[in-house]
């Protein structure tokens, strides 16, 4: 079989007007489809209405050391949320601080803090004539918003199969004083899956920062989420390798259980070096008085430990599992060998990264959206919203049923073809 690449310019224009009928009758359907973010799906949110129930009005409020979780008191979490999010995290109890409902927040707060007060006694970044952070790319477009909304520089660093291109870390970690953090998903990454090496996460924690306030944002957000029980992705503890490497205050870990319980209702947590909670305890306990405790009880007396984490997240795995595979097996049946589009196959996280031709993203996801399919806009996985090549397009197949996810996908793969063809013959006449 030719590849679309290999194919006449007659061979194109004949696709090229069966594609466009195609496109025209799916387009007569009126059909909706939203894929535009990692939104669980009904089903999944059905799996945490237990939770609801485990506290009542006749409930002892009470945590384990006897606090009354009505009340002030414990800033930084209740104990045993504190050890719950720390057993999922794989950290110890005493570098946790427990949160708010949302780790985009704590992240958001961190630099904040860096912005206007500096980190750990260094000067304040907007003191600072210039301020970098390094952006693993394709990365999560909510990172790149926060560093982008204080003028801070982002650098593309190239995301490969183990991990960034951790050569150019350290070249602009170790030799650009300006240079104060860089963003990182290492498990499951959004949007591509990969997970990072063992000899990633090692040279991370050997870093040698040229800036004393550098630090590593590891936001672990799908550290659990794992979507086959063969072949699970496990990383080294970063924090465990920067002690290692006498490097404890160099990283901040994010997590949450937005995708496990209820987004915008769970709980999430920072962990990190003693040194930097210690810093982070001097403007928190300023900020507020305590984050919603009878939330957190409500979470550890249901999840409990990483048995009941672990069995809980089996359950979304199950439901996941059949919409994710539902995308790829129409994938490889509709493009494997064309040559105008390749995928990441995950074994866990919320999505699945594709990359077209260049110079077609754009297009696909505007054709994707006339056919009544909402996809993230192309551009998004990169800073400032600019794909130098306009390649990447993130699919997130978790809201729609696998039928409908299906459907959605043979939507997209007629978009992917019929801009290829275009791209194609464009070239041609160039």
């Amino acid at each position: 079989m030719k590849t679309y690449l290999e194919k006449s310019r007659e061979e194109l224009l004949s696709l090229k007007s069966s594609l466009e009928e195609e496109y025209k009758t799916q387009e007569a359907k009126g059909l909706s489809f939203n894929m535009a973010r990692g939104k669980p799906g009904a089903s999944q949110l059905a799996i945490s209405m237990p939770m609801l129930d485990v506290i009542n009005g006749d409930s002892d409020m009470n945590t384990l050391l006897g606090n009354d979780t009505r009340n002030y008191g414990d800033w930084d979490g209740i104990g045993e949320c504190r050890r719950m999010m720390a057993a999922m995290l794989g950290v110890k109890k005493d570098n946790v601080i427990v949160c708010g409902n949302s780790s985009l927040n704590i992240m958001y707060d961190t630099v904040v803090r860096s912005m206007v007060k500096g980190v750990c006694g260094s000067v304040p970044w907007c003191k600072l004539d210039k301020v970098k952070f390094l952006c693993p790319v394709p990365g999560y477009d909510r990172h790149f918003k926060i560093t982008e909304l204080f003028d801070i520089e982002m650098i593309n660093i190239p995301l490969g199969e183990d991990g960034p291109d951790m050569d150019m870390v350290e070249e602009y970690v170790n030799n650009d004083e300006s240079v104060k953090g860089i963003w990182c998903v290492p498990k499951y990454s959004n949007p591509t899956g990969i997970s990072y090496s063992d000899e990633t996460v090692k040279r991370f924690a050997n870093l040698k920062p040229k800036a004393e306030d550098f630090r590593i944002y590891w936001d672990n957000a799908y550290c659990i989420h794992h979507l086959y029980d063969d072949g699970q992705a496990e990383i080294l503890n970063i924090l465990e390798e920067c002690e290692k490497a006498g490097n404890p205050d160099i990283v901040y870990m994010f997590g949450s259980t937005s995708k496990i319980s209820f987004p915008g209702s769970g709980v999430s947590a920072i962990a990190t070096s003693l040194k930097n909670m210690d810093y982070i305890k001097k403007f928190m306990t300023t900020q507020i008085i305590g984050h919603d405790k009878i939330n957190q009880l409500r979470h550890s007396r249901y999840l409990k430990d990483m048995d009941s984490l672990k069995a809980h997240m089996k359950k979304h795995a199950e439901i996941l599992r059949p919409k994710f595979e539902a995308v790829l097996t129409i994938l490889e049946s509709e493009l494997a060998g064309t040559g105008i589009g390749t995928w990441t196959k995950p074994k866990g996280g919320y999505f699945i990264s594709f990359e077209s031709l260049p110079g077609c993203a754009k297009d696909i996801v505007a054709k994707c959206r006339q056919l009544g399919m909402v996809l993230t806009e192309a551009g998004a996985t990169y800073p400032y919203g600019r794909d130098p090549q306009d390649s990447n397009i993130r699919i997130a197949p978790s809201f729609p049923t696998p039928e409908e996810m299906t459907e959605a996908a043979k939507l997209f793969v007629l978009c992917v073809k019929l801009s290829s063809v275009e791209k194609l013959l464009a070239d041609m006449d160039d």
